[in-house]
């Protein structure tokens, strides 16, 4: 999948300064980037939220269009959103076909009903694809952080997802569960799917992302591996959108990574962008 030279103005409002990604499968890629980088907004275009202005998006390398979220979703990309978007009032089955309910005839083929007994079935088969055994008649309301999150993705596993987007996907989980993340994105790598996650979470992306692009003001100011640049240098990317300027700040040693969810090793954006001001305030 490609996205190439995407533009998306809203009024006056510049969203999207002609970007360009791709992902492959069986990847996770993490598009990072403080708040109004445009990253939401490129996903919205991928999944017929937003038509592009212009640019293109290719499929096995062929254009296509996708004028609205179902056809984004017939070809098999799927949304995980920061909150999930589940029914608490529903019980598991039921969220992971929610809107797509298969039918069977029901005294004879003019009346049809709900086929609970496949939904059943199915979820416990793409549940089981994640490692992650919940029974699918609990109700969502009871389940925790985690459990939810793998509901949401088995949502997106049940209708064939070629590419799975998860949107802030670590904003809901405790830190004690957050780690379950890498579990996850590697069973979707098993299985030869793509997955993209927007973040502004650095320890996360390098955690989990095998490349990712760094957006500054709806364009992208960084395309790299996770072994090729440091988390302060994404974080002076960020914030600054170039690394000419960059001074590296003692203590710090490439390639240095954290557990998701850690506070000890390297400085947060603000911290980062803050300690190369003050070196180049000394120069």
């Amino acid at each position: 999948m490609a996205l190439k030279d995407i533009q998306k103005t809203f009024g006056a409002v510049v969203a999207l300064r002609g970007v360009t990604i791709d992902v492959m499968p069986g990847e996770t890629f993490a598009l990072l980037g403080d708040n109004a980088a445009g990253k939401s907004t490129l996903m919205k275009v991928l999944t017929g939220v937003y038509q592009p202005d212009a640019g293109t998006i290719e499929l096995d390398g062929v254009t296509t269009e996708f004028p609205t979220p179902s056809a984004s979703r017939d070809r098999g990309i799927e949304m995980v959103y920061q909150d999930f978007a589940l029914a608490d009032n529903l019980d598991v089955r039921s969220n992971i076909f929610l809107g797509r309910e298969p039918q069977k005839n029901f005294l004879g083929p003019l009346v049809k009903i709900v086929d609970r007994k496949r939904m059943e079935t199915e979820t416990e088969r793409v549940l089981a694809r994640l490692d992650i055994p919940i029974p699918p008649r609990l109700k969502v309301k009871r389940l925790s952080g985690g459990q939810r999150q793998a509901v949401a993705i088995g949502r997106a596993l049940a209708f064939d997802a070629r590419l799975v987007i998860m949107d802030e996907p670590t904003a809901n989980l405790s830190v004690a569960k957050v780690d379950k993340l890498i579990e996850v994105t590697q069973r979707l790598k098993d299985l030869g799917i793509a997955v993209i996650i927007i973040t502004h979470r650095l320890d996360e992306a390098f955690a989990v992302a095998d490349r990712f692009a760094v957006m500054r003001q709806g364009e992208v100011v960084g395309r790299y591996r996770t072994n090729e640049i440091t988390e302060t240098q994404v974080a002076h990317l960020i914030s600054h959108g170039t690394l000419d300027d960059y001074v590296e700040s003692a203590g710090t040693e490439s390639g240095q990574k954290r557990k998701i969810g850690s506070t000890s090793s390297i400085p947060v954006v603000a911290e980062a962008a803050a300690a190369n001001e003050k070196k180049k305030d000394r120069s």
